[in-house]
């Protein structure tokens, strides 16, 4: 009896795959955010926030914070599916713990659970050093 493994992605593939999905991201390149870390089942977003991006009272808005948690759980979860496949968020919950009042927005997305069909994911979002927003999402995977 033989099995095959499953080759494992190695990072330089799976760095230039996830590139590649992020230049038909138009989104992202509108707000301004930059992937900066990609890992097998984690990403790491960062943005500097300008003008545009704060509500009246100058907190970073709330809307834009949701996206940054987004964009992280997303592309985690991304970082899992073959090639041929994407995901879709099926659902997102925002906790917003204080308001983003710093220089820069960086989120952190991982994968909690992976699944064939739905990967269950989790993301931070902190402006500076302070955590702004905790976000769970379920992904759905999509055939592309």
């Amino acid at each position: 009896m033989s099995t095959t493994a499953t080759p494992e992605l190695n990072v330089e593939t799976l760095e230039v795959r996830i590139r590649r999905k992020l230049e038909r991201q138009y989104f992202m390149h509108l707000i301004g955010a930059d992937l900066t870390t990609i890992e097998s089942g984690r990403v790491v977003f960062e943005l500097k926030l300008e003008q545009h991006h704060h509500q009246n009272l100058g907190f970073a808005h709330g809307g834009l914070v949701a996206t940054m948690s987004d964009l992280a759980a997303g592309f985690a979860a991304l970082t899992l599916v073959p090639e041929g496949q994407g995901v879709v968020t099926a659902e997102l919950k925002t906790t917003y713990l204080r308001p983003g009042t710093g220089q820069t927005l960086r989120a952190v997305g991982w994968v909690l659970k992976p699944g064939r069909r739905l990967h269950f994911c989790e993301a931070e979002v902190w402006s500076d050093d302070v955590l702004v927003a905790k976000a769970s999402a379920t992904m759905a995977v999509v055939e592309l």
